[in-house]
């Protein structure tokens, strides 16, 4: 006698194949996130060369292959949780660590402790920024970031190196500089400032032709001076989180960028 629940040394009916789904990994969105780990590398690499003005290219360059990695898994129905980590992961390596060794080599290094101690903080900064936006996400307003994002943050502290490059200007010489802005970035990575996060822009639909003008003249004056145009623009956008924080507790709006919507399960208790 055998238990009538026991099925498991029946046949199967006739015709029926079961198949073990095989797990793979999607090419292409994890080429562009790739891409933007080598972007970090070479920077990393040019630094310790002393082609300072070449490591701040590689960091700009990992950034606009790190924007493109999601849209291209988005566009083409090939988001996966092994792609979330491994995207995490390239950006602690292109906008934390590379970004604080690039100025360490650079200026930092002249001021003993206090050099290792601005760049470690930096990093540490990145790789808090980085786990709270994972843990985060799921109930973080998607028009605002928490904290400076990353990628801006790392874009701070190349647009420096590369604009005091191109002007002649030695690490020696603004040590104390790239020490401030060090902290300033990196910290600003764990406020709860609201920075915009430009996510309900969208690129489907149909815009004036006055707007594509804006654009073209938008490049050409990138193109008069890329170091001092890039620079100026994540320095003005590094302070808008501030001055759109002031904005809103003047006008008594909430600060906060956590949603405010409770009706994921998951997202009760988190307003607090």
């Amino acid at each position: 006698m055998h238990d009538g629940n026991d099925t498991h040394n029946e046949p199967l009916p006739e015709g029926l194949v079961i198949s073990k789904r095989r797990k793979g990994i999607y090419v292409l969105p994890n080429l562009f996130t790739l891409a933007a780990l080598f972007g970090g590398f070479y920077a990393i690499v040019m630094a310790i060369d002393g082609r300072f003005d070449q490591a701040a290219v590689g960091v700009f360059c990992a950034m606009v292959l790190d924007s493109l990695d999601g849209r291209v898994a988005r566009m083409t129905n090939t988001q996966s949780a092994f792609g979330e980590q491994m995207d995490s992961l390239s950006d602690m390596v292109s906008f934390g660590a590379a970004p604080a060794l690039i100025a360490y080599v650079w200026a930092l290094k002249g001021l003993g402790r206090w050099g290792w101690i601005a760049a470690f903080v930096y990093c540490a900064c990145a790789a808090l920024r980085l786990a709270r936006f994972n843990v985060n996400t799921a109930v973080v307003d998607k028009r605002f970031f928490q904290g400076l994002p990353s990628p801006a943050a790392a874009a701070m502290v190349a647009g420096f190196i590369w604009l005091m490059t191109e002007a002649g200007v030695s690490g020696e010489q603004v040590r104390w500089w790239m020490f401030g802005l060090m902290l300033f970035a990196g910290l600003t990575m764990v406020t709860n400032v609201p920075f915009y996060s430009f996510k309900d822009v969208s690129f489907k639909r149909s815009v004036p032709f006055a707007v594509i003008v804006l654009l073209a003249l938008g490049i050409a004056v990138i193109n008069i001076d890329p170091p001092t145009v890039i620079f100026g623009l994540f320095v003005v956008y590094g302070l808008s989180g501030y001055v759109l924080y002031v904005w809103r507790r003047a006008k008594g709006l909430q600060t906060s960028v956590i949603s405010t919507s409770t009706d994921e399960p998951d997202e009760r208790g988190l307003h607090k």
